[in-house]
């Protein structure tokens, strides 16, 4: 008989409620059964230690990125030039000259698919690894890590630079204590300084602590007559904040300033080079999965404009960042994820633009267990849809999970006391993995 993760079968639940006289009510016996019927599966550590989920809001035009068709007619293959990369016969769009230099390193999928042709529900889609529903709000991957591992060395396991950037990056039907921790600024400004990392001015250490220890007496006494999740993620988010006041470590992993000079031009004084140089420095610290943006990739008129303006101050950061993991030796246990919503048509749109796709697009993988310098899957020869190895949402964020070393097919609670797979329905894909 199988014995689920808390130890009881269905037979044993349904002993203890009937022939036990424990005077189960029908909701008690219900709620014991939907634990009993729980798929579970311990959560250990796998080869990505770390994510770091970049995001390009908008739809990224796989031709004008990681799919360019040089041998297509003119109004598929759009106004721009492709070059070589470091892996024989593997071209990107000319923008992309360094990040050429290190396809060594990464996976290039070219044959990503869904059927979501809005933003909000293609965004859906690539933060949580589930098609939009009205009955259901599910948890990003981002929280799902947070609820599956929880905190590393003081660090919050969930981090967003430089804010959550959509209500699809949040926690869902779980407790809001999974949510990402947002800087609330952007680490490309001067100023910047995480709010809420130090303490107030007048305050400090051992006032910190008086005051630490009043709230304390206060809440053990307001919990003895309220409980709910709304009071156990409080006190959650105050343990965490405690935490992380009082570790210089952690207040240190959040301060960009620390970094060598040479490192922060090597990255590029900018939005994307300061992120994703933040991005490094979190995961290094100990954070488990770090959400940051990029840009908008919006781009139905002026393509050509759009990506020139876009492209370069990304591409030099990417391209830092995957060679900066790789020397510091952190590249084999930190996956880097390069992903947008949906990609763009195949024809160019009568604004010099290009509209809309979800029926196939580029993602990029690096690093965490992902095979290095291969293109996985293909479109066809005017990038409309998948030629080779479609790549569907469930199995693409199913790999992910597995790297990470969580099974997708694990049923957390839902409201209602409802088992729900992370992922539904989704397989490995092996030949993505090293």
């Amino acid at each position: 008989m199988k014995c689920y993760g808390n130890g009881l079968s269905r037979r044993g639940v349904l002993r203890v409620g009937f022939l036990g006289g424990l005077g189960l009510s029908l909701a008690d016996m219900l709620r014991f059964e939907a634990l009993a019927e729980q798929k579970h599966y311990e959560s250990k550590e796998g080869t990505a230690k770390s994510v770091i989920f970049l995001f390009l809001p908008g739809g990224m035009a796989h031709q004008e990125s990681f799919d360019p068709k040089p041998y297509a007619p003119v109004e598929y293959r759009g106004p721009m030039n492709s070059i070589e990369t470091k892996v024989a016969g593997v071209r990107v769009n000319e923008l992309w000259k360094q990040t050429a230099t290190v396809a060594d390193k990464l996976a290039i999928c070219r044959s990503m698919t869904h059927g979501e042709a809005a933003h909000e529900r293609g965004t859906h889609n690539m933060f949580t690894g589930y098609r939009p529903s009205p009955a259901l709000s599910y948890p990003s991957m981002g929280s799902v890590v947070s609820h599956e591992f929880g905190p590393r060395h003081d660090l919050p396991p969930y981090v967003c630079v430089p804010n959550q950037p959509n209500e699809f990056a949040g926690t869902g039907y779980l407790s809001s204590s999974y949510a990402g921790f947002s800087l609330g600024a952007d680490p490309a400004a001067a100023d910047f300084r995480v709010r809420d990392l130090n303490l107030p001015g007048g305050v400090d250490g051992n006032r910190f602590t008086s005051r630490r220890d009043l709230l304390d007496v206060v809440n053990s006494g307001f919990r003895q007559q309220q409980a709910s999740d709304s009071l156990d993620a409080v006190d959650t988010f105050y343990q965490r904040a405690y935490a992380m006041i009082n570790s210089d470590k952690a207040r240190e992993a959040f301060d960009i300033n620390k970094e060598d000079d040479k490192v922060r031009d090597e990255y590029g004084r900018n939005d994307a080079g300061s992120r994703l140089l933040l991005c490094r420095r979190l995961v290094e610290s100990g954070v488990r999965f770090v959400t940051t943006t990029y840009g908008g990739w919006d781009m139905h008129d002026n393509i050509l404009g759009g990506i020139q303006g876009q492209v370069p101050k990304l591409d030099q950061a990417y391209a830092t960042l995957i060679r900066d993991l790789d020397q510091r030796g952190l590249l084999d246990s930190t996956m880097v994820v390069l992903a947008s919503e949906f990609g763009r048509t195949p024809k160019i749109n009568a604004t010099a633009g290009r509209d809309h796709w979800p029926k196939v697009f580029s993602v990029v993988m690096a690093g965490g267990g992902i095979r290095p310098g291969i293109v996985y899957g293909s479109s066809d020869a005017t990038a409309s849809e998948p030629n080779e190895n479609p790549l569907d949402v469930a199995d693409w964020a199913t790999t992910i999970y597995h790297c990470m070393g969580i099974n997708a097919d694990k049923e957390l609670m839902a409201p209602g006391d409802r088992p729900i797979e992370i992922v539904d329905g989704g397989t490995v894909r092996k030949d993505l993995i090293a």
